[in-house]
């Protein structure tokens, strides 16, 4: 069991023809009364929809502000912890599942978060029209589905041609956070964000916990368990 749910597909060409593989499940999850108060009374503020073209930024938050994307924020609350924690960046989360995106939108208004902005769409297409190239201070991506059986291998979320992708959309310098408690994953991603030229780790395997990312409450109780987790930074060289 993972704390988030990722949110994307394969980053096949859609002039190609071909079926993408879905790397997401939707589930009919339950939304709660709050929630869909949620979704209706800050979703017009908070929620953009998804469109072929990249927003001006700059007016959807009021601001010029590094800008840092998150995929997969599950239910938001390290989201929304790390938003109140940085004031100075922008956030933008992609997350597919309502019940997840009408959450995040009751930690907005619980905490009076500003910096916030929520798309409810695959990553994939976010990151290919919504996102112009070189825009990005950091992309996070924390605890997305294992597949853990071989025959899904293929829908796990960090492949090659994504990675390519996110890189593409990263400023120099900037920085790619991952995370899983999946072992297996973990070496997965550490082999394959390795082979993107593109891309530098900042440690010499796998890096320790940067204080940016909270430690949760499933994150806990799985390590007093004596599970693992392991994250990966790389920066854009």
């Amino acid at each position: 069991m993972t704390m988030t749910e990722h949110t994307t597909e394969s980053c096949a060409d859609p002039s190609s023809g071909a079926r993408p593989v879905r790397s997401y499940v939707l589930r009919a999850g339950r939304m709660g009364s709050g929630q869909v108060r949620a979704l209706e009374e800050l979703g017009p503020r908070f929620v953009l929809p998804f469109a072929p073209a990249v927003p001006d930024w700059d007016a959807v938050f009021g601001r010029a502000a590094p800008r840092v994307l998150e995929i997969g924020f599950g239910m938001g609350a390290a989201t929304a912890e790390i938003a109140l924690a940085r004031p100075d960046t922008d956030f933008i989360g992609v997350e597919v599942h309502p019940p997840g995106v009408g959450a995040l939108l009751q930690h907005i208004a619980q905490a009076d978060i500003g910096n916030i902005r929520i798309v409810q769409h695959d990553a994939v297409q976010v990151l290919q029209q919504m996102i112009a190239p070189a825009s990005l201070a950091g992309v996070h991506l924390y605890f997305p589905d294992p597949w853990p059986k071989k025959r899904h291998h293929k829908r796990r979320l960090i492949q090659p041609p994504l990675v390519a992708l996110l890189s593409s959309r990263l400023a120099p310098g900037a920085y790619l956070h991952c995370a899983t408690d999946w072992q297996p994953y973990a070496e997965q991603m550490l082999q394959v964000l390795s082979q993107e030229a593109t891309l530098v780790n900042t440690s010499a395997g796998y890096a320790p916990r940067p204080v940016w990312r909270p430690l949760t409450k499933f994150e806990q109780r799985g390590l007093n368990l004596g599970h693992g987790v392991w994250d990966l930074v790389y920066t854009r060289g």
